[in-house]
Parts: structure tokens; C-alpha cells; sequence
């Protein structure tokens, strides 16, 4: 479809008197999709994300990178299953990925720039190192930015607090500014009670009155600018009280926090579990038009709930069956629904766990390990079904095509047809998105 044709169905969307952005029109499409293809350039596909952030640095010696000849003391306690990918080996605690492991691949050679959480979470997540001073910005933040919303629903959704009390908030604004942090759900979608408040009017309070009350508070605002322009608080107030106003008015965004519309059997199929029911959760705002989810791989005592310094196979005993359900769920179910094309789903940690294992009193455990760690990438257009690196025969460090930090984050960039190299002041200064970091092009 050329662009005079995009414009020709605008138009045409105009003249039918306001449609709501959910309504389909003659043509087919619904408002949102109709501007969605208009601002991607009419033709290219627009991919979304989902990371299932493993956050704490999960065992990539236990998980994707088994080392079954190596020492017991090295290898643990789990054992290589086949997969359907000819010659992929999985640990055998993840059979519903061996099941489907021809839906993602695996990157094996990862390093990262930090052995240390906090610093390794934001530096994951925006692809370079943290810099306390002008903080460089998350993926999800820079596609809120390159590429504009169109739906009314945030573009841009953390599902789980994952900032370290120490350091800034992993894959949030940064210098781009507070508005484009992502929104946060900190309530367990597991729970009876979940709910997101900011999506719920009062019954008293028609559509017509919040639009009245948006139009009162932008002249306010323009005011308050004027009298304020010194200060920055100023602009992003105004756009935070756009967006405060939109989702409140979006059915949309509710919607897709309601769980109750989806069937038993599939709820039951993710796992009715804090992890489950949030991929669950996660699918549903990207097809209600969220751009990028992440979401927590495990919620424990503490908020590194993969940091098993100690007693690491009850730990794992418990969490990898969790982890294999809700991911091999989430991949079939974007597959049924003819989203994975369009969907990048990733799992990672910050960072992988030692090849050997500590004394800790009260069980053996892995420590942190920058060196070498696997990650997955499933879906987005990619390729799936292959693995890229290698490792030594401990898990120790990469002997083929090692891909660091700043290269993943090139990777996911390039998927979601963003430009890392673009520049932005901070400070008076020009600050590239991505400084560094090569595409990880076997995976196109």
C-alpha cells in the first residue's frame, strides 16, 4: 500500500465521524493500525518485545550450556536432553523447551562489563556501561522515542520492580528523561486481587467529562509552562498528565490486564503461578499494542531470585520448571496466534554463574560470572532453531564468536529497526544511543 493510499484511508476514517481507535472501518482496519503503518513507512512490520528478565544472573552451566564430561564438581547434578533441534542439547529440568527449541535460538559466547548486580542489570538493558552521571537509556525507552505510540496503552511496561537500591532503574529513560521510563505493575498477576488501577474510571465520570477535564488541564499546563519554563519538570508534567488522561479513557489497556477473558485450559497452560500468569499478561498488552514488556523471571525473598549463591539446586529444583512452562507456553502460544514473527521474546540474566561451586554452609552454589553466559532469542523475524558461540569445556569463557553486551543490544536494535547510532543532547552534550556493539547477524 503506497503512502497517498494511507492517506486517502486517514481521511476516510475522518469523514465516518471520530472512530474509536479499536473500531474497524470499511477498509479492514482499525484507526491504530491504519497510523501504526502510516508512521512505520506503510510497509516494514513493526516488532515488539517481550524479555523475561532472569534477573540475579541464572546458571548457563545448568540451563543451555551443559558440560556433561566435565568434573561432577563442575557439571552439577542435570543431565543434556535432545531437543527437536538436530545436534541442540537442553538441561533435561526444561523437557517443554527441548519440545520447541526450534522457536528461538541461543547465544552461547555472552560477556558482560559487570560481575556486580545493579550495575550488570542496567548495563544489559541499554547496552552500555552505567554511567551515574547521563545514564544511557533502555532498548524500551529508545523505541518509545524513534518510534511513536499510536495505540492507548503505554508503549513501554515493566512488569516487577527491578531496581537494585544503589543504582538507577534498569532500561528506563536515562538522559532521554522521565518520559520515557516505562510503566510499572508491581502487583503479582497470579493474585486475585490484581488489578491496575490507573486503567479504572469511577462510574460517575463519563468520557466526555475526562475530555473536558484534558482540555482544562493543557491550558493550565500551557500556563504553567509559560511560568515555569526554566524548569524542566514543567514539560514532562504536561506529558505525563496527556498519558494519565489516555489510559484512564483506554479500554483497551484494561482490557488486556484482564485476565478472566482468557480460556482456563490456556491460564492453566502458562502456569498459574507469579511468572506464568505474567508472560500470560505479557502477550496480552502486546496485542493490545504495547511495544516492549519486561518482565521479572522469578519473584523470591529477595529481588535477585537466580542469585544462588548457595543451595543452587533446590533453588533451581524449584525454579526451572516454572521458567520452562511460562516460556515454552509463551512461544506456542504467539505461534498459534501468528505473532511470533512479530514478537522478539528474550531471556536472559545479567550475567551467568561460576563453572565450579562455593563451600556456602548451607549448600553448594554458584557465584557471579561476567565471562561467559548464555541468553535466548526467540521469534521477531529472526532466525530460530540455531545456536551462535561457544564455549570451553568448564562454561568458563567463549572460544567461538564471543558477543558482548553492546552486541546483543545491537542485535535487538536492528530486529526492532531502530538506529542505535542516533544522537541526543544531554547536558548541553551529544549522546549516542549505542556507542558501541556489532549486529549478531547470523540470527538474520
Amino acid at each position: 500500500m503506497n503512502s497517498s493510499a494511507l492517506r486517502t484511508n486517514r481521511r476516510d476514517f475522518f469523514r465516518l465521524g471520530g472512530l474509536a481507535i479499536g473500531a474497524i472501518s470499511p477498509l479492514g482496519l482499525s484507526l491504530s493500525e491504519v497510523l501504526a503503518n502510516e508512521a512505520a513507512g506503510g510497509g516494514r512490520k513493526r516488532i515488539n518485545v517481550i524479555f523475561m528478565f532472569l534477573q540475579g544472573g541464572a546458571s548457563h552451566i545448568d540451563m543451555y550450556d551443559m558440560k556433561p564430561d566435565a568434573p561432577r564438581e563442575i557439571r552439577g547434578k542435570y543431565s543434556p536432553a535432545s531437543t527437536n533441534v538436530p545436534g541442540l542439547q537442553l538441561s533435561d529440568r526444561l523437557p517443554k523447551l527441548c519440545g520447541c527449541a526450534d522457536k528461538f535460538s541461543l547465544i552461547r559466547s555472552m560477556h558482560s562489563y559487570s560481575s556486580k548486580h545493579g550495575e550488570g542489570d542496567v548495563d544489559i538493558m541499554c547496552g552500555s556501561p552505567r554511567d551515574k552521571n547521563l545514564q544511557a537509556p533502555g532498548i524500551g525507552a529508545v523505541l518509545s522515542l524513534q518510534q511513536k505510540q499510536q495505540a492507548l496503552v503505554p508503549p513501554f511496561v515493566h512488569l516487577g520492580d527491578m531496581k537494585h537500591p544503589a543504582h538507577s532503574a534498569p532500561g528506563y529513560g536515562g538522559y532521554l528523561g522521565r518520559n520515557y521510563d516505562p510503566f510499572l505493575i508491581e502487583q503479582d498477576p497470579n493474585s486475585s486481587a490484581f488489578s491496575v488501577n490507573t486503567f479504572d474510571t469511577s462510574d460517575d465520570v463519563d468520557p466526555g467529562r475526562l475530555a473536558g477535564r484534558r482540555n482544562l488541564l493543557r491550558s493550565l499546563d500551557r500556563y504553567q509552562a509559560g511560568r515555569e519554563r526554566q524548569l524542566g519538570f514543567a514539560r514532562e508534567h504536561d506529558t505525563f498528565t496527556e498519558q494519565a488522561l489516555s489510559l484512564s479513557t483506554s479500554s483497551r489497556a484494561k482490557d488486556a490486564c484482564d485476565r478472566s477473558k482468557e480460556p482456563a485450559g490456556r491460564r492453566d497452560a502458562y502456569g498459574r503461578n507469579r511468572v506464568g500468569q505474567g508472560m500470560l499478561l505479557a502477550r496480552r498488552l502486546v496485542e493490545a499494542g504495547v511495544r516492549f514488556v519486561t518482565i521479572l523471571g522469578y519473584v523470591d525473598t529477595g529481588i535477585y531470585a537466580w542469585d544462588h549463591h548457595w543451595g543452587i539446586f533446590p533453588h533451581l529444583d524449584k525454579q526451572l520448571p516454572i521458567y520452562d512452562n511460562s516460556y515454552s507456553a509463551l512461544l506456542n502460544d504467539l505461534d498459534d496466534r501468528g505473532l511470533l514473527d512479530t514478537t522478539l521474546v528474550i531471556t536472559a540474566g545479567e550475567f551467568g554463574r561460576t563453572p565450579g561451586f562455593n563451600k556456602d554452609k548451607r549448600g553448594p552454589g554458584r557465584d557471579h560470572w561476567s565471562r561467559c553466559f548464555s541468553l535466548t532469542l526467540g521469534g521477531g523475524g529472526g532466525q530460530t532453531g540455531r545456536v551462535i558461540g561457544a564455549s570451553d569445556n568448564y562454561g568458563a569463557v567463549p572460544t567461538d564468536r564471543p558477543v558482548s553486551i553492546a552486541d546483543f543490544a545491537a542485535t535487538v536494535y536492528h530486529a526492532l529497526g531502530l538506529d542505535p547510532k542516533e544522537e541526543y543532547l544531554a547536558q548541553g552534550r551529544p549522546m549516542r544511543v549505542l556507542p558501541e556493539g556489532s549486529i549478531v547477524k547470523e540470527l538474520f
